[in-house]
């Protein structure tokens, strides 16, 4: 089972959200992103239900609910703004402008890597395609939304 974790790690590193080119506006989304991660782990770790962390979070960085989903789309992070949610988050300043590497797999990535290790052996040759198949749709659709002309 440790092999499949670090199998599914490297994978799942492969695909990061962190590693994106050298340029701003994609850097402060991921970071902020990164950051919204952060938090909600977090939270539900403290047990807090996941209902609500994107306007609990929101409410952190002192901006609108709407305004955090306009940024996590496609709204660019000016300056001011990069400032206020690096203060907001205890991170240094210009941390949102900077290209972060991947941390590793996160204790949710882990549970979210052995359900599907679960699922892929408890089913038959068709199981394992359908849940291929979802997984391809659901990371198209992920790749689709990120996709700047959106």
């Amino acid at each position: 089972m440790r092999q499949s974790f670090s199998l599914a790690a490297s994978l799942l590193n492969s695909v990061s959200l962190s590693t994106v080119p050298d340029n701003p506006t994609l850097n402060r989304r991921a970071n902020a992103v990164s950051l919204f991660q952060r938090f909600a782990e977090a939270q539900m770790r403290a047990g807090v239900p996941p209902k609500g962390l994107e306007q609990a979070f929101a409410q952190q960085l002192q901006i609108s609910p709407s305004m955090w989903s306009q940024i996590k789309s496609s709204r660019p992070i000016g300056d001011k703004l990069a400032r206020q949610i690096e203060v907001a988050c205890a991170t240094p300043a210009g941390w949102l402008d900077e290209d972060h590497p991947a941390q590793g797999v996160s204790q949710a990535e882990q549970q979210f890597v052995a359900l599907a290790l679960k699922a892929w052996r408890a089913t038959n040759a068709d199981g394992r395609k359908r849940l291929k198949q979802l997984l391809r749709e659901t990371a198209q659709g992920a790749v689709s939304a990120a996709s700047p002309g959106r």
